[in-house]
């Protein structure tokens, strides 16, 4: 059930992208969408009885490896997290820079205003 709310948060931001002219709510739409892969990724590595993947001492390898949750989701969510600051950053630069030169956010006058 929770991968389907990931879904429908996916394509709320992708309805977003696809429908708005004004720049700035296309880059809300983009973060809707890399929100809901990231919790996305997050689900996959859950486990409903799962633990911390730290060893404790005294206990046996495969008993740890049958209880820990797997940390390679949660490390590929950290570092989408790093690269998607970047280029929400750059889009945010972009879109400013174009206001600036056009004196508006909606693509289409940016679009008929090319010269």
């Amino acid at each position: 059930m929770i991968y389907v709310l990931c879904l429908i948060l996916f394509l709320v931001g992708l309805y977003g992208v696809l429908s708005q002219k004004n720049l700035i709510k296309l880059i809300i739409g983009l973060g809707i969408m890399e929100y809901a892969v990231n919790m996305f990724l997050i689900m996959v590595g859950y486990r409903k009885d799962g633990k911390a993947p730290i060893m404790e001492s005294g206990t046996g390898l495969d008993k740890f490896l049958s209880g820990a949750v797997d940390p390679l989701p949660q490390a590929m969510v950290l570092t989408a997290i790093v690269i998607n600051l970047a280029v929400l950053a750059l889009a945010i630069a972009i879109a400013m820079r174009l206001y600036q030169k056009y004196g508006t956010y909606d693509i289409t006058e940016i679009r008929r205003l090319r010269g």
